[in-house]
């Protein structure tokens, strides 16, 4: 009965994944779809503009010479207008004359038509309609502003398609993941000396193997790329993947893209476990402040007897309600003077690399890592659940490496920037100089359980740098400094 339950249950699985697998490629279809119609109306807009540029050059001209036909025109309407306009007016004064004169005939009096006869007379030698010129003053011929374009036309009719360039092909081989920068390279099917620039087009994703249309991120494009490779550099690789494609572009036209090439980005990427921190700090995803103000809701008495002998100055508290308590996350808050925050993300196998910058005023911070059992009172580096490096800038300065209550002074410079790295499965964690690279300070030990970027700071601020890879140099020094002294265990025979 289990076995054919188990069976089925695979033959489910089986199932919907390849309904998922289908389902991406219906996506995929009806985004090429999608595509086709886009693209062909942007190369339809493409071609516009080249014969926009074309014609430029004619544009010029041809307006100049419509300004001359219409002021041709203008001036022939206007002749023929005023011609209009006389002749016009001659025939209504002709036509009442005419109509005087026949009424003229019927009058029977002698000496009023001889009157009237007269007035016709005078009236006919001073009419304007026999004075007139019949004859247009200017004629409707225009072909004295036509052209002849036969011979540019002969020219044009020789422009031919240039060649749509072919798709560069990535290879994968050539191309390197490292400290954060990724760099494609690429070549051409054939050579194709037509070839202006390339244009790169990448996006981070979850997922690997081709592009999903689903739950992807858009497409970022670097323009105008002169080689035939590129690195993109200072990424946050807050995703396990990134896909990339290239194009080849002439003057012209851009060619198809390169089938995508998926390349493996992943780097611990955490944020700040805000829901437990301590109240005194003021949280964000990726920094950390003093808040002085922000503890005054905890109760006195968390000032108790574990709190005795702590190394960490304390600005003085009231009991009055500064804020609403946060929600309850999955481990009590830090309280009393742990002054602590936890990263969210735990540490289970692997290498891992994280960065950490304090402000200039800081008075006291520690950075390193914790299993998630620290307690609530604990402060980093006071249990033998906690590995940590401190700086203090109170009153003295010290710069220390912290474990189990016991300190080991550094006697090296306090860096701008700490870089973390932890080798979880060969039980190291190691503290550099995070520009120059140079160690600090490294632990030795067996990590029992899982463990958790771990943050201690009182008056000032803390900001993280995630999503990093281990950077090469810190690698190569792994191996060259490996038997390095200051390991956990000498850290037991100091006391602090």
């Amino acid at each position: 009965m289990d076995s054919q339950k188990e069976a089925l249950q695979r033959i489910i699985s089986t199932l919907a994944n390849k309904n998922d697998e289908i389902q991406n490629f219906i996506d995929t279809l009806n985004h090429t779809l999608k595509g086709v119609q886009e693209n062909s109306s942007n190369i339809l807009s493409e071609l516009d503009e080249e014969f926009d540029s074309l014609y430029s050059i004619l544009d010029e001209m041809k307006e100049n010479m419509i300004s001359s036909i219409k002021q041709e025109q203008a001036r022939k309407s206007q002749e023929l207008q005023s011609q209009l306009s006389q002749c016009n007016n001659a025939l209504e004064n002709s036509e009442e004359l005419l109509e005087f004169a026949t009424r003229s005939l019927d009058i029977k009096e002698p000496e009023e038509f001889s009157k009237a006869a007269r007035q016709i007379k005078d009236r006919v030698t001073m009419a304007s309609a026999f004075r007139l010129s019949l004859k247009p003053k200017v004629s409707d011929n225009m072909t004295h502003l036509m052209v002849d374009f036969s011979q540019e036309r002969q020219m044009l009719q020789m422009l031919t398609f240039l060649p749509v360039p072919r798709a560069p092909e990535i290879d994968p081989i050539e191309c390197l993941v490292a400290d954060n920068c990724v760099t494609v390279a690429w070549s051409m099917p054939e050579e194709d000396n037509k070839i202006d620039h390339f244009i790169l087009e990448y996006r981070k994703t979850n997922f690997d193997g081709l592009p999903r249309v689903k739950d992807e991120r858009c497409w970022e494009t670097i323009e105008n790329i002169k080689g035939s490779e590129y690195t993109l550099s200072g990424l946050k690789f807050d995703a396990k993947y990134m896909n990339f494609r290239v194009r080849a572009c002439n003057k012209a036209v851009a060619g198809e893209y390169s089938d995508p090439v998926t390349l493996e980005t992943k780097a611990l990427n955490f944020s700040l476990d805000n829901s437990s921190s301590h109240l005194n700090l003021k949280v964000e995803d990726t920094c950390v402040e003093w808040d002085p103000t922000g503890g005054k809701g905890q109760e006195t008495k968390m000032k108790g007897k574990e709190n005795k002998g702590s190394g960490t100055p304390s600005p003085k508290r009231t009991s009055v309600g500064a804020r609403p308590p946060a929600v309850r996350g999955s481990r009590d808050r830090f309280t009393g003077e742990s002054y602590t925050v936890l990263g969210d993300t735990a540490i289970e196998n692997g290498q891992h690399y994280w960065e950490v910058k304090a402000q200039k005023d800081c008075k006291s911070y520690s950075v390193g890592v914790a299993y998630k059992t620290l307690g609530k009172f604990d402060q980093l580096g006071k249990t033998n659940t906690s590995w940590c490096i401190h700086v203090n800038n109170w009153l003295q300065n010290t710069f220390s490496a912290k474990h189990n209550n016991k300190v080991k002074a550094l006697d090296v410079t306090v860096p701008e920037k700490i870089g973390i790295f932890c080798d979880f499965d060969g039980g190291l964690l190691s503290f550099y100089d995070a520009n120059s690279k140079q160690l600090l300070y490294s632990f030795k030990t067996k990590f029992t359980q899982p463990v958790l970027p771990g943050f201690m700071v009182w008056c000032g601020g803390l900001s993280l740098n995630t999503g990093m890879q281990v950077p090469s140099a810190v690698r190569t020094l792994q191996k060259t400094e490996n038997g390095m002294t200051g390991s956990a265990s000498s850290l037991n025979n100091v006391t602090q």
